[in-house]
């Protein structure tokens, strides 16, 4: 879906997709390696499966990367973001698993996706117009955020407003651009923006702003979205961020649907766990999966960042636990 990744909450970087940078390590090398802290017990050895599910983080070991129109401040009238309110609220996470299932799987277009689901969630009910004007509303170079942007799109034209969707790239590239006003809106993610305009800010090793609860995460945001000219819309229940998953016959095998309970069930050697170079480093993966969990996995297998190594490596049964994003259409139930 893409490669955008919050692994290290703070790091600023430019990436393909419209996420931060890890920067360590190539991804897609091979090889399970021994982690750094070593696992003791029996464990739980992989079980190949179709089927992908995430743990449940119960003890909040990810921040709240949730789904949040973010706006140029001139551009910021009432009836615009009420428009892009109605997306917020008509999303959650399910929901954005099949929106990305319906490009990613089904090879649907993102308009046609955005179209269907709008149609089937009520989006242009009860839109108020607005002044109209032309509207620009930004897309990052990835299907999900494409998606959101047609959405975006949607809710606006209801509103009396001419929208273009534009795809511009990378965080570095149309943040600048939302500011300037050359563009008006973007879809955006609560966490890692806190964090970019955080680190930007005030340098790359900022005290981090961002946190589970979201309600800490939006008031953070905003704070720093005041300074930039910027201003954001209600946040959508929807989330994108890293996410362990295992397979459903492993879930069931081994009786566990939470992090607190692989932690408990499945530290030891027959485990293994699946993710980027940089994951045993990482506070938002393996090693806050030690501090925050007391999870010691028996060996790490080097990947990608939720991407199609790693879910194949579950589907396989060559891994026991691998890194994903919540939000991935893989995810999918039917």
């Amino acid at each position: 879906m893409r490669a955008r990744t919050r692994l290290a909450v703070g790091a600023v970087g430019a990436l393909a997709a419209a996420g931060l940078l890890t920067g360590c390590g190539d991804a897609g090398s091979s090889g399970t390696d021994a982690p750094e802290q070593a696992a003791s017990g029996a464990g739980c050895a992989p079980v190949a499966g179709d089927q992908l599910v995430v743990l449940d983080d119960d003890k909040k070991l990810q921040n709240s990367d949730n789904v949040i129109p973010a706006i140029n401040a001139d551009a910021a009238k009432p009836q615009l973001i009420a428009a892009l309110d109605k997306v917020s609220a008509a999303l959650d996470t399910p929901k954005l698993i099949q929106l990305n299932k319906a490009v990613g799987v089904e090879r649907k277009t993102a308009q046609k996706a955005a179209e269907e689901f709008a149609a089937a969630n009520g989006i242009t009910a009860g839109i108020a117009k607005g002044p109209g004007g032309q509207i620009v509303v930004g897309a990052a170079n990835f299907t999900e955020n494409e998606i959101l942007a047609e959405l975006y799109k949607i809710a606006l034209t209801a509103a009396g407003y001419d929208v273009k969707v534009q795809q511009i790239g990378n965080r570095e590239l149309y943040e600048p651009a939302l500011e300037k006003g050359e563009i008006q809106v973007v879809p955006e993610y609560a966490a890692t923006l806190a964090e970019f305009l955080n680190t930007r800010a005030n340098g790359k090793d900022a005290q981090p702003v961002s946190a589970p609860e979201l309600d800490k995460t939006v008031a953070a945001l905003k704070a720093s979205g005041d300074k930039a000219g910027l201003v954001f819309g209600a946040p959508a229940a929807a989330q994108n961020q890293n996410a362990f998953a295992v397979t459903k016959a492993f879930a069931d095998k081994y009786g566990v649907s939470t992090l607190s309970e692989l932690a408990a069930k499945c530290s030891g050697q027959a485990t293994v766990l699946a993710g980027p170079p940089e994951c045993p480093q990482r506070p938002k993966c393996q090693a806050g999966l030690v501090q925050v969990y007391d999870f010691k996995a028996g060996s790490f297998s080097s990947l990608d960042q939720g991407g199609p190594q790693t879910k194949n490596a579950l589907k396989t049964g060559a891994a026991s636990v691998g890194l994903v994003f919540s939000s991935d259409g893989a995810l999918a139930t039917a």
